[in-house]
Order: structure tokens, then sequence, then C-alpha cells
């Protein structure tokens, strides 16, 4: 693209060395162990490096998010139906869903630290706008006579690390997902 330079690889390197680092001290400790200086220190790198790159901890949380989110995002704007373009919105909201309860479950610690460190920001999050605009616009599609962009940011609330932690049994790993489509299909009258 014009007006984008590529990474150097030595960049790149560092932006994986520091995103690892960030998981496996979200896995050793949850979010309380994240911080600049520890992440620098676990990836080898200045923390400068880690500053110039993601600004805060805040940034860097935000960063592993959306590097988390990124096929999902990719298969929403280019995949095929039902989670790509083409299928009816009711569709691809239960199928979008489905996708984003698998990132949540898998990544419950990482939204928990992300939810701490953003609050103040939590509606600029580009992940969380991007999941925003594309429900609002599924809902809208399906059930015009509601308010789409309410619903949209009420279904996204329900994406709260610790909910996802307590409804997610090693039994049964997919409840959390399930329980939201379901709740989508109430809301769409469809149930």
């Amino acid at each position: 693209m014009a007006g984008q330079r590529a990474e150097r690889a030595d960049a790149a390197r560092n932006r994986r060395a520091v995103l690892h680092a960030t998981e496996q001290l979200l896995a050793e400790g949850g979010g309380d162990r994240v911080s600049l200086d520890r992440v620098a220190t676990l990836a080898g790198v200045g923390k400068g490096t880690v500053f110039r790159r993601f600004g805060n901890r805040a940034g860097l949380l935000q960063a592993l998010l959306e590097e988390r989110s990124r096929e999902l995002r990719e298969a929403v704007t280019d995949g095929a139906p039902p989670l790509g373009p083409g299928a009816p919105a009711p569709e691809r909201l239960l199928a979008f869903l489905d996708g984003l309860g698998a990132i949540a479950e898998g990544n419950a610690v990482l939204l928990s630290a992300h939810e701490q460190a953003c609050a103040e920001d939590k509606y600029g999050d580009p992940s969380y706008r991007f999941w925003h605009g594309h429900l609002s616009g599924l809902l809208a599609a399906s059930r015009p006579d509601l308010d789409a962009g309410f619903l949209a940011h009420a279904l996204l609330s329900v994406f709260d690390g610790d909910l996802i932690r307590h409804l997610t049994p090693p039994g049964d790993p997919r409840r959390f997902t399930r329980s939201v489509q379901q709740m989508a299909t109430a809301l769409l009258g469809q149930g």
C-alpha cells in the first residue's frame, strides 16, 4: 500500500518477542504481572523499545488483542460465508459471535487485563470499534426496528474476562459462546 512501509526484520522480531513475553506474563499471573519493564526484560529488548512501539501497558494489551483477533477480522471482511460477506445477516451474526467467543474463551485473562488497562478508552479501542461496527450492521440488517448500536454494545458487554472464566468450565469450553448466541437469537426474535 502507498504510504505504508514494510516493517524492518529486527522490528518485526522485537514485536513478536514483546507480544510473546506479554502472553507469557499473562499466563503466569494475569494482568498484574504485565509491566513494560517485565515485558522488556523477558523479551530481551530495552524498555524504550517497548515504549516506542506500544506507548504504554494499554497499548501493549491492545496490540496483543488485535493480533489475536486479526484472523477473525480478515474472515469477516474477506472470508467465505457465513462469517464473510454473502450470507444472511442473522447467520453472519451467529458465525461472528462464534468466532469472537472462541477468541474470548481462549484469551479470558488477556480480556480482563485489557479491560482494566483500557477502561478509560474502551470504546475507542480498535478491536472494540471493529466488533461494534460489524455487530451494529448485522443487527440493523436483521432488525431495523431496534437500536442496533445499543444492542451491539450490550452484546459486547458480556465479553467480560471474569464472566467468561466463570462460565467456561473445563468440561464445556464453548458454554459461554453458546449462551451469547442464544441471547442474540432471542434478540432477533428467532428463538
